[in-house]
């Protein structure tokens, strides 16, 4: 009985300590993970559906370049067959006389009985295999261009996500704070009306400033959890896994004129993607005009191809042997076919041009476009954060005036809106500041 209880205070014991491990556990896990922008965009790469169609496209228009170059050489099978005829009723000749094996009904048939087993090789050779493979080619660096243009605005995309998550984090702190000081302001106020240093009217002033300083929390507490959500949705498979964002607090410089048209000029995606698609118009032209020209196949076979399946017949007659054949073919007439195919090809390829020479012409005006926007993006944020300086001193200082009885509540009121106003075009200067890099990047092809 006491071994009983023993064994049932064991167990109980045992069960409350795996039923206490997962709660101890519980704050490890829920740690929230910290994700950089690298680490945002790898995840989004992963994730993203349009990315993963443009890196699947890629993928199969390498494998075609190969299934290209395959078809210029020479295949290999091996076929083997049987077959079986009705007799005819006659028998042929026998190599020792009389009366040999039966005939066969259906004359194209060598017996009643027939067996291949032949390795066959077989080679064409033309214009056209050739003109297969420097399309492929250039489908390929096409689709390569293509996926790096949608890897390039998947980073755009992510980038503002990024900073836009963080900016909506740093302008809800911005509201706590404004909030916490305008409930400080609020107690100062009443302070200085029980000294009887201020009017009643100032408590009122303070108070309602109070009031919206606590629904512009509400709407930063919103928006911020928006933006992560947003985020969220491209970093895990769960888009309410708690996370925290790093970044460096100082914004990275910006690339000197010349550098980014050179790399623009070297590395542009959708400079690299016109210039494929014209390629591959001048493939198209090249095997179009392939089939004016004559086709050449060639045809080697080696095996059986007897009454019996075996390597030696009756009479010691060798069955294995092998046999060649070369066919030319030669175009004749085709009504005009070949021709208008020519000329539907050379209409695409000036087309390609075309695109080609506007690509050209947009790139200069977007690489100007983007690097101003960069440019003057850049001198702002500068700017603003000596704004934001300015105004907390000016906070600062326009507080102690009203405490000393020099300043009015609506001088109070005005600076600490400034300080909050300041703030936050600061947050969105570096949010614009970081896009326009982004942008200009896509452009440069160098992320």
């Amino acid at each position: 009985m006491v071994g009983s209880i023993l064994c049932f205070l064991f167990a109980a014991a045992a069960l409350a300590a795996c039923a206490q491990t997962p709660e101890s556990a519980a704050p490890a896990a829920s740690q929230p993970q910290v994700i950089t922008l690298d680490e945002a965009i790898r995840r989004a790469e992963a994730s993203d559906p349009a990315y993963a169609t443009a890196r699947a496209n890629g993928s199969t228009a390498a494998l075609d370049r190969s299934i290209a170059r395959a078809a210029l050489l020479p295949n290999v099978s091996y076929n083997n067959q049987g077959i079986y005829t009705e007799p005819n009723g006659a028998f042929g000749p026998s190599p020792e006389g009389g009366s040999g094996d039966p005939l066969p009904r259906f004359v194209a048939n060598n017996g009643i009985r027939e067996y291949l087993s032949q390795a066959v090789v077989n080679e064409t050779l033309g214009l056209a295999g050739p003109a297969s493979v420097r399309r492929a080619d250039a489908s390929a660096a096409q689709a390569a261009a293509e996926q790096e243009i949608a890897r390039r605005g998947l980073v755009a995309g992510v980038t503002v996500l990024f900073y836009g998550s963080l900016a909506a984090d740093h302008k809800l702190t911005v509201a706590e704070r404004a909030r916490q000081e305008a409930a400080d302001f609020t107690r100062l106020t009443q302070e200085r009306e029980q000294a009887r240093e201020s009017a009643h009217a100032d408590v009122v002033k303070a108070e309602l400033v109070e009031q919206q300083r606590n629904r512009d929390l509400e709407d930063a507490r919103v928006a911020a959890e928006k933006a992560r959500l947003e985020l969220g949705v491209l970093l895990f498979p769960d888009p309410e896994t708690p996370y925290t964002l790093s970044a460096p607090d100082a914004a990275p410089p910006l690339a000197a004129r010349a550098d980014v048209d050179a790399a623009a000029a070297k590395y542009n995606p959708e400079l690299k993607s016109a210039l494929a698609a014209l390629r591959v118009s001048n493939a198209d032209v090249m095997a179009a005009r392939a089939a004016y020209l004559p086709g050449v196949g060639l045809n080697v076979t080696y095996g059986i191809d007897a009454n019996q399946f075996a390597a030696n017949g009756p009479g010691n007659v060798r069955n294995l042997g092998y046999s060649a054949s070369v066919t030319v073919n030669v175009p004749v007439w085709d009504w005009l076919a070949t021709e208008h195919k020519v000329k539907q090809s050379e209409i695409r390829r000036g087309a390609a041009q075309v695109a080609m020479s506007a690509t050209q012409r947009r790139l200069i005006a977007e690489l100007d476009e983007a690097y101003s926007e960069a440019s003057a993006a850049r001198d702002q944020l500068a700017s603003l954060d000596e704004s934001v300086t300015t105004a907390a001193e000016s906070l600062r200082l326009t507080r102690l005036r009203y405490t000393g009885g020099d300043a009015t509540v609506l001088e109070v009121v005005d600076a600490e809106s400034a300080y909050v106003t300041a703030q936050n075009a600061r947050e969105d200067g570096r949010v614009r500041y970081e896009a326009a890099r982004a942008n200009l990047q896509t452009l440069t092809g160098i992320m």
